[in-house]
């Protein structure tokens, strides 16, 4: 380094360089010492900079039971709607539409009407093309049908005009066992516009009849039988749903009578 003499020109000092550098960490002379690290600083021991640390994700399993739950709910609900419009769909549908539906069921209405047609009550025995009959020319007195259960053969031409008031009349065999008389007979008894009676010659146990209308069946457990009934039961009726169900013959038998005749025939 040269110092300026006392009356010379002033000059600046010249730095000379020792060829060091600064160490490691410490600031160049003349600068200041700060009071942290800076970013990016080596580690300690020279193993270069720190890396930034990674979060550690911490992972929760699903709530299955609570999304079943809400699930199955939705279901039910879905299932729910479905069958009440459905129900409502097929119960807005006129009756005969309804009955056409029920499976196995003959409509003589429609395949064979000329079986059905008649001019005026006849007495005596009489002629049915399908057996039992479902309609047609009949006697001029109805077999009670208020929910009767009779426990004997009945005329068919009482039968048939108690068709045309729109009743039901529900035949089996005499053979048919006793409990599935019985659950037949818990359809019928009490209930007006019904009838119930065994029949002899039947090709199958159970036959149903209402005006126009057949259902032959195997057992009393038939969900169709319900059917039938809810469909046909007064519909079915060819005079009204005011004609009526009382005040006719009562007497078993298959000879048809008048109604001071209401002896049985033996």
């Amino acid at each position: 380094m040269s110092i300026s003499t006392p009356g010379g020109p002033e000059r600046r000092p010249t730095v000379v360089s020792t060829g060091k550098k600064p160490a490691a960490g410490r600031p160049a002379s003349g600068a200041k010492a700060g009071s942290g690290k800076p970013a990016g600083s080596p580690r300690a021991g020279g193993k270069g900079p720190r890396k930034p640390v990674t979060p550690v994700k911490v992972s929760q399993g699903r709530a299955w039971g609570p999304i079943a739950l809400f699930v199955a709910v939705g279901v039910l609900a879905a299932g729910i709607i479905g069958y009440g419009a459905w129900a409502s769909f097929q119960g807005s549908k006129p009756w005969d539409k309804r009955a056409n539906a029920i499976d196995g069921i003959t409509n003589i209405r429609k395949s064979d009407p000329e079986s059905l047609k008649y001019e005026s009550h006849k007495a005596g025995p009489l002629t049915y093309k399908y057996s039992p009959p479902v309609g047609g020319v009949h006697n001029a007195a109805w077999q009670n049908c208020m929910g009767d259960v009779y426990d004997a053969p009945i005329a068919s031409e009482h039968a048939v005009h108690s068709l045309e008031h729109g009743a039901v009349w529900i035949t089996y065999r005499p053979d048919l066992p006793k409990d599935q008389v019985d659950k037949l007979a818990g359809k019928v008894r009490g209930v007006e516009k019904m009838l119930m009676s065994p029949y002899e010659g039947l090709d199958k146990p159970i036959s149903l009849q209402a005006w126009g209308y057949q259902l032959k069946l195997d057992n009393a457990d038939d969900s169709r039988i319900d059917e039938f009934i809810k469909d046909l039961r007064v519909n079915a009726s060819v005079e009204g749903p005011t004609a009526l169900c009382n005040t006719g013959i009562t007497a078993t038998g298959t000879t048809p009578r008048e109604l001071q005749q209401q002896q049985p025939t033996q």
